[in-house]
């Protein structure tokens, strides 16, 4: 059975992608040759061009794809947990204790900022914002936090756990970092919590 376009363009995609992610991820986005990495998904430079217009774009295509997944593994540490609250100061958490996963380190907090600056974020940005946003609100509605604008507490909370990831995967940066971004997210969501009602 002969297989579709639509079917043998996503192999193709695919193919690159998951080349393109063992290379950055073992040898770092500059380091990684885009012959061998072409060469060792069975392809061609020009099938590269074709589908990704180039490396960068190929990064955008990894990073997109890590970013789906590492959204997946945050709900369903939401899901884990019973209670609400609960569950989203573990799914803070978990994001700050990813940067220092190797892959994500080197490819979605180092070389993706350093390559991909100035671009779009992205459908997947909005998303992940949308998302922390609703459940924020659920969170007011259950009177577990301060009412206030779940759009603006989502985008404060990313920038702050965004630019503390970026801090904990700096080169060179000491494993207590971790410990410390996450010291001072507990102190600032504590100011999150409504009062108790009594």
């Amino acid at each position: 059975m002969r297989k579709s376009r639509a079917s043998m363009i996503e192999e193709t995609r695919a193919k690159l992608i998951e080349a393109a992610r063992e290379a950055f991820g073992s040898q770092g986005y500059s380091q990684a040759s885009m012959d061998e990495l072409t060469a060792k998904a069975g392809l061609t430079r020009g099938a590269l061009y074709h589908h990704f217009g180039g490396k960068p774009g190929l990064l955008a295509a990894v990073v997109a794809q890590m970013d789906a997944e590492m959204d997946a593994r945050l709900e369903q540490v939401l899901a884990d947990h019973a209670d609400p609250w609960e569950g989203f100061l573990a799914y803070c958490r978990a994001y700050l204790a990813m940067a220092q996963e190797g892959e994500i380190r080197r490819i979605v907090l180092q070389d993706a900022r350093a390559v991909l600056t100035g671009t779009d974020q992205g459908e997947q940005h909005r998303a992940c914002i949308a998302f922390v946003a609703g459940y924020l609100e659920q969170l007011m509605e259950r009177g577990v936090i301060v009412r206030a604008s779940p759009l603006a507490m989502s985008r404060l909370l990313n920038g702050c756990l965004v630019e503390s990831a970026f801090w904990i995967a700096e080169e060179g940066a000491p494993p207590e970092r971790l410990q410390q971004a996450l010291q001072a997210l507990e102190l600032t969501l504590q100011g999150w919590k409504a009062p108790a009602r009594g």
